[in-house]
């Protein structure tokens, strides 16, 4: 039996692959709303449609699905949530606070090597 290195490194990646699973997981779990969502609806008139006519109705659904979700998305991107999210991120994160760092310093190094040069 191979032995499992459990240092910090490896926890991280397993952490990175149990949110990818997640994410997925969302996805089945908001089409499982869906059908709980119709199936609440079944006995109205628009539901009774539905069900009459699952083989119209499933890829008009799923369509409909798609549209809002670009649409949605297309709101994040508009709006600027996602990089907001991901400027909060990264200036709490210890790594990219150090590159900005770095980058801050060659930018002046940048800077003081053209003005030599141009003297």
């Amino acid at each position: 039996m191979a032995k499992i290195k459990a240092n910090k490194k490896t926890l991280i990646r397993w952490k990175v692959y149990i949110d990818r699973a997640r994410m997925y997981i969302g996805y089945v779990q908001f089409l499982m709303i869906g059908f709980v969502f119709l199936e609440a609806y079944k006995e109205t008139s628009i539901g009774i449609l539905i069900f009459e006519n699952l083989v119209l109705s499933i890829p008009i659904l799923f369509m409909i699905f798609i549209i809002l979700s670009l649409l949605i998305g297309r709101l994040d991107t508009v709006f600027g949530l996602r990089e907001e999210e991901l400027r909060n991120s990264s200036t709490s994160n210890p790594v990219m606070r150090e590159v900005l760092a770095n980058m801050e310093e060659i930018k002046a190094e940048l800077k003081e090597l053209k003005k030599k040069n141009e003297k």
